[in-house]
């Protein structure tokens, strides 16, 4: 049996967060297994094998947590994310009753509206801030009023997220500048997100009222509260403003998309392919397992590597390039399987939304100024800076 290939890469260097490519590229090329010395993982670069270790959580467990970190992983067992069936098919089935589609049909309307209101507003100015006035919008003015939090919360939502993604990596310093934020959401969750102080209407109450029912026990709400705060944000606000510098480095897309709207759908799913915004979480093998022919053993834990999968040249062809006739709905930027996205229904409403309006009034993108966020759980803008050509 040869020996699983080796590599003492560092993904959460400030330059492997900014551009990951290349590293993912060599990963590839080394096998279906790669062995990361530095954090002793073992990492899936490439597409079939990541999407098979999604399809199979009996194997691929997220019981013990889908970070790097073990201190972290040991503290988040048991929540949504760190949980597997039939635990986690309970919290699941809690969380997603306001995301199902025939209640996305609900707030369609209002999160169109607002849309257009944006929209127009910014064009109007002819230069903006892609991050900040445009991508940030719908999450905060739309989704954090439907969870119901106290103000004091919604005003902390975009701290306290960035924070607790950057505890997904390795015990660095990002990690340990992070604690004070997690802990004061922590502290805020457990003390002030609860009955009396939220919207009795919003999706935190209803939380409460699963467990009232003995759906759920009572004492996950306040970590369940986790799963509106983290990827209902963070995750759509960097996939809008991807998608954004994207068009404006492809004006040809841009003009296909204008002018053939049934494009849209397949935007969305090709810029997360492209640029995914969170690139990768961690399972733990449940028994010795063979992957791509490379056997592990029990208790490994295995790094899934959704960015580098989503850029798979066994898969998609020329996969660097940005097309939107691709429509590459197979990519692994939600996951798949049982820990598939709760929310991505709501994340390409607000990204059609904001898109349809974008090419009723927008001729072309030009990016004046731009900065990446360096994260350790996430991957995309922190700043995005464009003028914009008005449509005629």
């Amino acid at each position: 049996m040869s020996p699983i290939p080796a590599s003492d890469v560092d993904l959460y260097t400030e330059s492997a967060r900014t551009d990951p490519y290349e590293i993912y590229a060599e990963l590839r090329a080394l096998g279906p297994v790669v062995h990361l010395s530095r954090y002793d993982l073992y990492a899936l670069p490439r597409y079939d094998e990541v999407r098979a270790a999604l399809m199979d959580w009996q194997t691929f467990s997220s019981a013990r947590g889908v970070f790097v970190d073990p201190d972290v992983n040991a503290q988040l067992e048991g929540i949504t994310l760190c949980s597997d069936p039939p635990e986690h098919t309970a919290m699941r089935s809690v969380l997603g009753r306001p995301l199902r589609q025939d209640r996305m049909r609900e707030v369609t309307p209002r999160i169109e509206a607002e849309a257009d209101q944006v929209v127009e507003r910014l064009v109007g100015r002819g230069r903006f801030e892609v991050v900040t006035e445009l991508a940030e919008y719908l999450p905060m003015a739309v989704v954090s009023d439907l969870v119901g939090l106290p103000d004091q919360g919604r005003e902390k939502m975009l701290e306290w997220a960035a924070a607790i993604w950057n505890t997904q990596g390795p015990a660095d310093d990002r990690a340990a500048a992070a604690g004070p934020a997690v802990e004061e959401f922590m502290a805020f969750a457990m003390n002030d997100a609860v009955p009396g102080k939220i919207d009795p209407g919003g999706w935190a109450a209803q939380l409460y009222e699963a467990a009232d029912r003995g759906e759920i026990p009572r004492d996950k709400c306040p970590v369940m509260m986790l799963d509106y705060v983290t990827p209902s944000l963070d995750t759509t606000i960097l996939a809008i403003a991807n998608a954004v510098a994207l068009f404006a480095e492809n004006p040809d897309q841009w003009d296909l998309l204008r002018k053939d709207r049934s494009l849209i759908p397949h935007a969305i799913n090709e810029s997360l392919r492209l640029e995914s915004p969170v690139p990768q979480f961690t399972r733990v093998l449940t028994e010795d397992h063979e992957i791509g022919g490379v056997p592990l053993a029990a208790g490994s834990r295995v790094a899934l590597l959704y960015a580098s999968a989503n850029r798979d040249e066994r898969h998609y062809p020329n996969p660097a390039r940005f097309d939107i006739t691709r429509r590459p709905s197979d990519h692994l930027a939600f996951g798949r399987g049982e820990h598939v996205c709760v929310g991505m229904q709501l994340a390409r409403l607000e990204m059609s939304a904001l898109l349809e309006r974008l090419a009723d009034r927008v001729a072309r993108f030009e990016i004046r100024e731009r900065r990446p966020m360096i994260n350790n759980g996430l991957r995309g803008l922190e700043h995005l800076d464009v003028a914009v050509e008005p449509a005629t």
